[in-house]
């Protein structure tokens, strides 16, 4: 099956040749072609360029972009969308004047979302997730980081993982799992942590590699959740299983973590709404991604990751949702981009750049999503008819997404 997209008003992220990630002063820029085409054969981008090079290219389906924009689906490298149920009262209970902190303390939060789950069927969680899956490929997301961490048991972790599992079966969209035992400290053992990272270790960990059921492995390290002992015990032994580190950190303070993640050469570092020298120097020369979670500082309303100052101190940066029922219940990565520019003070080139190629990075995946370029996967937004790219981010109030193709079909 061979699919030609004609008469691109202008074809954004288009990279001749394959590149990681960009950092610094490169995500100013983004390079795209006006009037042009794209070539797909199968689930493959086989061409693309100025319209005057499509002379003789024929194909089974044509369809006609006058007007509209072509770009890469998001690459959301951060999400929690296994979940059960919601917690719609803990965001009446902020809005009454508690903070996250106060409602973990008293049971809400991940235990909350934790004790739901527990009582939920593989089944049930399994069709409450698929349709949040389904729901935000709509929006725009081809490729999708999928973590655990309401279970805090062996059996509950080990049925987010299988829920993942079937989602990566059952989705035509790029899926990668992580595990993350270390979300939380179940209330039975409070007074002895150390009892439940040993059971992460020498239960969880090697029944998760068993099964192949991770591609990563996350601590929440974190004041109050795990330390940086904690999250290295962890991580060293997540390497005897081959598992690579995502991790988070720098939500609510900074204390070394982010160097921590580096020296274990984690993949990304997640959230950094608090963020020091340290930690900037920490990143410099590592190959580490920091990813912000803008919709998360949005919701709720914590400081915003200082991406201005991560760029222009020459690191990548990447974007993602958080998608999860008590701080970010919402998938949708276009309110992410223009969140991005609005409130962390991204050019629209720079938030388009984080949510695609460097999005691609942060889930290990850049080889074959994130960019046009010949041999990528043809997983491409069309927009609707729009003045630029930069009215994408504008109308952050709007859906300007007309079609989604996930490995060259329409969806």
């Amino acid at each position: 099956m061979s699919t030609l997209i004609i008469n691109i008003k202008e074809l954004l992220q288009v990279r001749e040749t394959n590149i990681e990630k960009v950092s610094g002063e490169e995500m100013k820029t983004l390079p795209s072609i006006k009037n042009a085409f794209v070539f797909i054969i199968d689930d493959t981008i086989v061409d693309f360029g100025p319209m005057e090079n499509c002379k003789g290219i024929n194909a089974d389906k044509t369809i006609n972009a006058q007007n509209k924009m072509v770009l890469p689906t998001w690459c959301d490298s951060h999400s929690h969308i296994v979940y059960a149920g919601n917690r719609e009262q803990e965001f009446v209970d902020r809005i009454n004047g508690l903070s996250y902190e106060d409602i973990a303390k008293r049971g809400g939060g991940i235990l909350n979302s934790a004790e739901t789950l527990k009582n939920t069927s593989e089944d049930a969680l399994y069709k409450q997730s698929i349709d949040r899956v389904n729901k935000i490929i709509k929006l725009g997301t081809g490729a999708l980081e999928i973590k655990s961490g309401y279970g805090l048991s062996t059996e509950a972790e080990i049925k987010m993982l299988r829920v993942i599992k079937r989602i990566k079966q059952d989705t035509p969209i790029k899926i990668k799992a992580t595990f993350l035992g270390a979300h939380a400290v179940p209330k039975i053992y409070k007074e002895n942590k150390q009892d439940y990272l040993n059971l992460i270790i020498n239960d969880m960990l090697p029944k998760v590699a068993k099964e192949n059921l991770a591609d990563y492995v996350d601590v929440f390290c974190e004041k109050g959740y795990f330390s940086l002992d904690d999250t290295a015990q962890i991580l060293n032994a997540a390497k005897q299983y081959h598992l690579r580190s995502k991790i988070h950190v720098n939500q609510f303070n900074a204390f070394g973590g982010v160097a921590l993640a580096v020296k274990h050469n984690a993949l990304s570092v997640d959230h950094l709404e608090e963020l020091n020298n340290e930690d900037i120097d920490a990143l410099r020369n590592s190959n580490t991604m920091p990813v912000a979670l803008p919709s998360c500082s949005y919701f709720l309303s914590i400081p915003y990751t200082p991406g201005r100052k991560i760029i222009d101190a020459g690191l990548p940066l990447a974007l993602a949702t958080d998608y999860n029922p008590g701080s970010t219940p919402s998938g949708n990565m276009n309110f992410v981009v223009s969140t991005a520019c609005i409130k962390m003070k991204l050019t629209p080139e720079e938030a388009i750049n984080a949510a695609t190629i460097n999005g691609a990075y942060a889930m290990g995946i850049a080889n074959n999503y994130g960019s046009i370029t010949k041999g990528k996967k043809a997983n491409l937004i069309i927009t609707k008819p729009v003045p630029s790219y930069n009215y994408l981010p504008y109308s952050f109030g709007e859906n300007n997404i007309d079609q989604v193709l996930i490995n060259g079909e329409l969806i």
